[in-house]
């Protein structure tokens, strides 16, 4: 074979091996496109799932009802220096001419009225009695919950509060029926230089409202103690009639003044409000009789 031949020969087989290197060039490029399209599908459709889900979400969010609780039932407080009957006053407070009733920012919200009586019998000694109302309304609140459970963490708290007074002796306490959805009579004597009071706190809720009712009386410049049984009946009979003023007030005719409890009785508490709540005057019953002549000479 010539030198010639053999030339061209390897030109030929170079030729052949360069066609073979760009054909697999070509072939390779072809194929970026698709993949890249491939890619791009795939992260188009990754991104549509995305969104759909965050569309989702928002639209449940949006669809989810807000939070709602149950309206109070009472919506206002009777006057309270006319929660009471004049019979009853008569009876409880003889010698008092009129209520004095406590401060307050929202009559509709708290009240309160007091009374105080000095039957003044000469050397024989006097009579001292002294008689408070308060009553305090609960609104529903979202955070907080319904009306009638805020009111009667109030009345437990009222009871403890009651308990737990200071220079109380002998403490005694029981249920009371008939008045309200629940009451509770909290009974103890308070010993004070001008005599021994006997102290009478009945403790009643009706729906949203706690109604508080201080009763107590001492025999003073020599004159006996007043029996407790007597005090404790005529104030359970002075609660029963400020818890049917209150029902009264708004309309339901004292329904709940004797009634069954209602269901709300057994659900327990929420959020205690503070003691400063209800408004009561600032003395107490044996300061407000120290005031008052012990006895004519």
């Amino acid at each position: 074979m010539s030198e010639g031949t053999m030339q061209r020969r390897a030109q030929r087989e170079e030729r052949h091996q360069r066609a073979k290197r760009l054909n697999r060039v070509l072939v390779c490029a072809a194929a970026v496109p698709v993949m890249l399209v491939a890619a791009g599908c795939s992260s188009d459709s990754g991104s549509g799932d995305s969104t759909d889900k965050a569309a989702k979400a928002a639209a449940s969010a949006s669809a989810s009802p807000s939070p709602t609780v149950e309206a109070a039932a009472y919506g206002k407080l009777p006057e309270p220096c006319k929660a009471l009957s004049k019979k009853t006053l008569e009876d409880l407070v003889p010698e008092s001419k009129s209520g004095k009733e406590g401060k307050s920012d929202d009559i509709s919200t708290r009240a309160g009225c007091a009374w105080d009586s000095l039957d003044n019998n000469g050397v024989k000694g006097s009579q001292f009695r002294w008689l408070n109302v308060s009553m305090l309304r609960f609104e529903s609140d979202v955070t907080r919950g319904p009306a009638d459970k805020l009111a009667q963490e109030y009345y437990e708290k009222q009871i403890q509060d009651a308990q737990a007074a200071e220079g109380a002796k002998g403490v005694k306490s029981e249920p009371v029926s008939g008045t309200g959805d629940q009451a509770t009579a909290v009974q103890y004597d308070l010993k004070k230089k001008e005599g021994t009071f006997k102290q009478q706190t009945i403790v009643a809720r009706v729906e949203n409202v706690v109604v508080t009712l201080d009763y107590n009386g001492a025999g003073l410049a020599g004159d006996k103690t007043p029996s407790a049984a007597d005090l404790l009946k005529d104030a359970k009979k002075a609660a029963k009639e400020a818890v049917a003023a209150v029902s009264e007030a708004n309309g339901a005719g004292g329904g709940k003044a004797g009634g069954a409890p209602s269901k709300s009785a057994s659900k327990s508490p929420s959020q205690s409000p503070s003691k400063e709540a209800a408004d009561k005057p600032s003395k107490s019953p044996s300061q407000s009789a120290s005031e008052k002549p012990a006895a004519k000479s």
